[in-house]
């Protein structure tokens, strides 16, 4: 009878075993077959990127460069003026940093101003740094880089509070302010109050979703001119344009025309 039960147990210990062993392999052949999706839903990580050497030693840009090691000489010619600087992630790097560094050199007290941070449904299955609250990021053509904190929130600050704004651009950097309603609010107001707006490369979508260009004139990166176009404004190919209180240009290699202008608008 004890030999009768010892077979039994060992029989029972024996199929346990087996059946562990096929579920452990279905879920090896699941594990397997989820890593080859993924792996197809993937891509290589090569990016595209444009570091500020790059850009400033690159040939045809040596006015550009020049702007940037030419020492300022009047440190105090913007001294008392108050300038923001609304951005979000994905700004360009060195249209925000130069404007930033230039304006600063001048003796302006300027401010980075972002949206108020809200952290994105769950289910977009987004991951946040926790640096993000307080900072945002910076990209070089397609390749994020590093943060940079910023000053104030988007619903912190008033019209009065400020001479000029101004809007870097970066590709992602606008899609992530044009639907901020305290973002486009400022704008709007800040607009109405005839004080300087200011905005390169992508940034000018901003505007066209804070509807002010109607009936002016403007610049933008190339493939957002058609924007532009369908939000009222007339298109200029320009390095810069200058229509009242509005300043715009085109392309990181526009930063020094475009700081220049907005230090002229503010000194006139």
């Amino acid at each position: 009878m004890k030999t009768i039960k010892q077979l039994t147990v060992a029989s029972l210990v024996g199929l346990s075993a087996v059946a562990n062993a096929q579920a452990q392999d279905k879920s090896n052949a699941a594990a397997d077959y989820e890593l080859s999706v993924l792996n197809k839903l993937g891509s290589p990580a090569a990016v595209v990127n444009m570091p500020v050497s790059q850009l400033l030693n690159a040939p045809g840009n040596e006015a550009l460069r020049a702007f940037f090691f030419t020492p300022v000489q009047n440190k105090a010619l913007l001294k008392g003026k108050r300038i923001a600087v609304l951005a979000a992630d994905g700004f360009e790097e060195i249209e925000l940093l130069g404007p930033v560094w230039y304006f600063r050199e001048l003796g302006a007290q300027v401010d980075i101003v972002a949206p108020k941070f809200v952290p994105a449904p769950e289910r977009y299955g987004l991951m946040f740094p926790e640096m993000a609250k307080t900072h945002i990021m910076a990209i070089q053509y397609l390749q994020p880089v590093g943060w940079i904190k910023f000053d104030r929130t988007a619903d912190q600050i008033k019209v009065a509070d400020y001479d000029a704004v101004f809007i870097p651009g970066g590709a992602w950097n606008p899609d992530n302010l044009r639907q901020d309603k305290d973002v486009i609010k400022f704008i709007r107001d800040f607009n109405a109050s005839g004080k300087l707006i200011a905005a390169i490369c992508h940034a000018p979508v901003v505007l066209a979703s804070a509807d002010i260009l109607n009936g002016r004139k403007l610049t933008g990166y190339w493939n957002i001119q058609v924007d532009l176009k369908n939000a009222g404004g007339t298109v200029l190919e320009q390095p810069v344009v200058t229509d009242g209180n509005l300043i715009t240009s085109r392309h990181p290699i526009d930063v020094a025309d475009f700081s220049r202008a907005v230090e002229k608008w503010l000194t006139k």
